[in-house]
């Protein structure tokens, strides 16, 4: 007889994903989160019980945050006691297949149920001194798509295409998002055609309540816009060639300089999501085809990279 058969626990070593998933069981607002998804969920009254709506929910969080597709996970919970027991299920018992996940995420597409997500973190944040909505950083970054035509309709998803940057081209979408100057938390997500110009995008990720926005030299024009507000003020960056032939000898090139690299600190804040989901949530590529099921994604990443940047203050609340 093994000891795995007897139920005990082989090791009590604190690994850093278990760690992420005990920080995470702590900020994330499951009861929220449940009664904003109970309306859409079935109740199961005829045929086999469906699972309970959190556990199901911590498969769809956990998917996000390990970039895990729905064959993969369903076969982590044989392998992995961790999964199993951050979804509160019984290795003993009835497990989730790829099918039942699948549907779970359909139905959250659907009911444009990604959306609602974000907001009742976002309200959460508020309610809790974090997210301020004073001003807004805006910015866009660009998601790869498969480019082959290897597939079953023998061709490239037709809503996504290809954009220049620099002297690279890129296949795929484009991610924007406003953020809060103050703590970088995302507040708006748009996904569109990674044709789409940063510009076309930018009043759309103001929320509404903000008196300045910042953007990079991409959105040099947009106050002047059909969809511009009159109550904001825009501060763009300078575009690098004028910048390089600012002189340090003249003392108002020196000034002009001086409030770039303001400008530059406060945008800088918009970059911190993008790194959490590129690299902490290892979100590269898109998954899905078709732009709402990836900007669905996108949302809920994004979500989800909230309640990461600012854990530790929300953990410090809560004791």
């Amino acid at each position: 007889m093994k000891q795995t058969d007897l139920g005990l626990t082989l090791t009590t070593k604190r690994t850093r994903k278990g760690e992420f998933l005990a920080q995470m069981e702590r900020v994330v607002p499951w009861a929220d989160l449940v009664d904003l998804i109970a309306p859409y969920y079935p109740e199961g009254k005829n045929g086999r019980p469906p699972f309970a709506l959190e556990t199901m929910l911590r498969v769809h969080f956990m998917q996000q945050w390990f970039s895990l597709s729905d064959p993969t996970i369903e076969e982590a919970f044989f392998d992995t006691p961790l999964y199993r027991e951050f979804a509160q299920l019984s290795a003993h018992g009835r497990l989730p297949d790829e099918s039942t996940i699948l549907r779970f995420r359909h139905r959250l597409e659907k009911h444009k149920l990604a959306e609602q997500i974000l907001v009742v973190v976002n309200a959460l944040l508020t309610e809790r001194g974090l997210l301020l909505k004073v001003g807004t950083a805006v910015d866009a970054t660009l998601i790869p798509a498969p480019s082959s035509t290897k597939n079953k309709d023998k061709a490239r998803d037709p809503e996504m295409h290809s954009s220049k940057k620099g002297n690279q081209w890129y296949f795929g979408m484009k991610a924007h998002i406003g953020v809060d100057a103050d703590s970088g938390l995302v507040h708006t997500v748009r996904g569109t055609s990674g044709h789409v110009g940063d510009i076309t995008e930018g009043n759309s990720l103001l929320h509404g309540q903000e008196t300045d926005a910042f953007g990079d030299a991409g959105y040099q024009g947009v106050a002047k816009r059909p969809d511009a507000k009159d109550s904001v003020t825009w501060h763009i960056a300078m575009k690098p060639g004028k910048r390089k032939m600012l002189r340090k000898d003249k003392a108002s090139d020196v000034l002009v300089n001086a409030l770039e690299k303001l400008k530059a600190g406060i945008r800088a804040k918009v970059e911190h999501p993008f790194r959490v989901v590129k690299r902490q949530f290892a979100y590269t590529k898109v998954r899905y085809r078709g732009l709402k099921k990836n900007t669905a994604q996108l949302v809920t990443l994004f979500a989800l990279s909230n309640l990461w940047m600012v854990r530790g203050k929300l953990l410090g609340i809560q004791a």
